[in-house]
């Protein structure tokens, strides 16, 4: 696959300091903006493997995904993804290492650039006890011995409304090359530029917005220390969760940043190495959701603030 990971968000918000201090709290470490300082305006962070990943940015009007970072092997690259997007129709602004265009149902613009591939250290599975085999003898378990914060090891996807669902996933796949995974049809698209099973997951909404964000963490035991610990300092961010997803298998829990976008914590998510050992499939709305835990609540499945978005798009 040309393309190899999804590599940045900047998400525009109204009220970017408060916004940057939850994402201090969700373990993500705070960098020195690259290329021309915004101040208090711009605020970006990094992850433990793939470097600096989320920029926050004021947009006064409302909450939106504002840009959204790709990387690609070489310029041959990025010649068939121009290629491509011209046979779409769609305008691209184009330097020796760098595309740009923006997507007309999402209005999200995304960067292809050339770029390293992210390599992570493996995380050594801890021993666990099962039915008929110890394997953690006279121990006690290895996840409540930690103590350290946990640190999100890279940004893994994120999902983003399209007022024009089918377009914004030609777009993604005919025009940038990502693949498809699953789908549940007349609704959502998961799409994959790297070896997880998602990166992107497109989906119909009446405005566009962004839904969530999502990190991985090492382990589900390492979702639970830090949702714990989120929601120690405030309660009100919790959303939904302990539970595992049916599409992507994850272990997940989302919470609620202060300008009303969800981020989620997740860890054990299929990974498609190989395409012609992985057949995507189509399925029905409840099913797609969760395989276990606490059904969501309204407010995921329809976020509170989604008239006041609707308002600040048609205002």
């Amino acid at each position: 696959m040309p393309l190899h990971a999804l590599t940045r968000v900047t998400i525009g918000v109204p009220n970017v300091a408060e916004t940057a201090e939850f994402y201090d709290d969700f373990g993500l470490t705070r960098t020195a903006p690259k290329g021309i300082a915004r101040g208090p305006e711009s605020i970006t962070f990094a992850t433990t493997d793939g470097g600096e990943q989320l920029e926050i940015v004021r947009t006064p009007d409302r909450r939106r995904l504002v840009g959204l970072d790709v990387a690609a092997d070489d310029t041959d690259d990025l010649d068939r993804i121009q290629h491509n997007l011209r046979r779409l129709d769609l305008a691209t602004s184009r330097t020796e290492n760098e595309l740009s265009v923006v997507d007309p149902g999402t209005e999200v613009l995304v960067r292809v650039s050339i770029g390293s591939r992210i390599i992570q250290v493996p995380f050594t599975i801890p021993a666990y006890n099962t039915p008929g085999n110890i394997g953690r003898n006279s121990a006690r378990a290895d996840a409540i011995e930690r103590t350290g914060r946990v640190r999100p090891r890279k940004l893994g996807h994120v999902v983003i409304g399209s007022t024009d669902q089918p377009s914004s996933e030609k777009f993604f796949t005919e025009g940038l090359g990502f693949k498809v995974s699953d789908r549940v049809p007349g609704l959502a698209a998961f799409l994959r530029c790297s070896t997880d099973h998602h990166n992107v997951l497109v989906q119909a909404a009446p405005v566009t917005m962004l839904h969530h964000t999502s990190w991985q963490v090492d382990d589900v035991d390492e979702i639970g220390r830090g949702a714990t610990t989120m929601l120690e300092k405030d309660p009100q961010r919790h959303v939904w969760g302990l539970g595992r997803h049916h599409i992507g298998s994850n272990f997940f829990w989302y919470l609620k940043d202060p300008a009303g976008n969800f981020s989620e914590y997740y860890s054990d998510l299929d990974c498609i190495v190989d395409d012609q050992l992985w057949t995507p499939q189509d399925w029905d709305g409840a099913r797609s959701l969760f395989n276990w835990g606490a059904p969501p609540p309204p407010s995921f499945l329809a976020p509170e603030d989604l008239a006041d978005l609707m308002v600040g798009t048609h205002g």
